[in-house]
């Protein structure tokens, strides 16, 4: 009699989360890569152990096999912890579901930081398509009636050629005029110009912010390279990106006032890579991880969940439009942008895709929208 061949498991070492499979007692058949790195043993090692003795609370996981082998649920979700070696337990929703097999049940693990990241980052890319129909709209309803107060007050102006005193008051209408179509303009900037694509290399793109930056505050600010030399370089726009990070350091040079006269001021350029990398239910093999680090006071906590709104500014004279439009040029290339701040240390950090799951590769223009 011929005996039936093992399922090949090979695809499920490409997925980022923790995937085990499992016989109908919980004992382990195959444990994927992610599974493996987290907690801490070789596929090997974990061939035939019991998954109960890698979780916390183990009668949990038994009332949910027993539940998936009397068909009583297709799918058991819950919240638990994995246990690791010399490391503390990792907090993981669990996801136990069926196969084709009868005697096999697929467990999938995702961390629930990992799972609250991917949260975020949908509610980033929902926020950014909001703001961009937002301000298309709002753009468009500003532009008309401003036209015809500006050519109103000319039409004043040249009425009032003789009344010197009144012509003040038609500077003021024009003057302001133009700075609410200036500042229209770069509200709808971005969404105007089509990306350029090119061969980037992102240290090229960190020492033009540099130099930027120290030429504007020549004193009082350090600013430190930290940089991961083995980067690729990938398909981007050169410009935007110079554009992107420039905000970003600027943004924290003005929020380190205070310690740029004191002397004290410090901001980090930070490039690393990271390895199976996901944005939103996207899996990316490689990606671009780059922090603009600043030891200021922090991003204040009233509107620390709004600053990548439009004219949201946490300082005084701030447009508000520096972090939006970063995250627009961010967007552009399929990444996004994550802050962490607390006093003394805000942390922005760029993440762009440089190859996607699948065989992409390095900075394939498939990769660019």
């Amino acid at each position: 009699m011929t005996r039936a061949r093992e399922p090949d498991y090979a695809a499920l070492d490409l997925l980022a989360t923790l995937v085990a499979v499992v016989d109908a007692q919980g004992r382990i058949r195959f444990a994927n890569h992610a599974l493996e790195d987290a907690i801490g043993l070789s596929r090997r090692n974990l061939q035939g152990v019991d998954l109960a003795d890698w979780l916390m609370q183990p009668q949990l996981w038994r009332n949910a096999l027993e539940g998936a082998q009397a068909h009583e649920y297709a799918v058991i979700r819950y919240d638990t912890q994995l246990r690791r070696l010399l490391r503390a337990p990792l907090p993981v929703h669990l996801v136990l579901a069926a196969t084709e097999s009868r005697e096999q049940r697929i467990v999938e693990m995702l961390p629930l930081e990992q799972q609250a990241r991917q949260e975020r980052e949908e509610r980033l890319l929902e926020q950014a398509q909001a703001n961009k129909e937002l301000i298309r709209n709002l753009a468009h309803e500003i532009k008309n009636p401003l036209g015809g107060i500006r050519g109103a007050a000319q039409l004043l102006q040249l009425e009032l050629a003789d009344r010197a005193d009144l012509a003040e008051y038609t500077d003021v209408i024009v003057h302001e005029a133009d700075r609410l179509q200036a500042l229209v303009d770069r509200l709808l900037a971005p969404h105007r110009r089509a990306p350029q694509w090119g061969e980037v290399n992102i240290h090229e793109v960190c020492e033009r912010v540099r130099a930027i930056l120290l030429a504007e505050f020549p004193r009082g600010l350090e600013v430190v390279r930290d940089y991961d030399t083995s980067i690729p370089e990938f398909r981007g726009d050169r410009e935007l990106l110079i554009q992107a990070v420039l905000n970003l350091a600027h943004n924290a040079a003005q929020a380190l006032r205070e310690r740029i006269e004191a002397g004290d001021a410090r901001i980090t350029l930070r490039t690393r890579v990271q390895r199976q990398v996901t944005f939103g239910k996207r899996r990316v093999r490689l990606a671009l991880e780059l922090h603009v680090i600043d030891n200021g006071p922090g991003v204040p906590e009233d509107i620390r969940d709004r600053i990548f709104y439009p004219l949201v500014s946490g300082r005084d004279g701030g447009t508000g439009l520096g972090l939006t439009l970063a995250q627009t040029f961010v967007q552009q290339h399929q990444g996004l942008i994550e802050c962490d701040s607390r006093p003394g240390h805000t942390d922005f950090t760029i993440l762009i895709p440089l190859a996607w799951g699948g065989g992409d590769r390095v900075g394939s223009v498939e990769a660019c929208p």
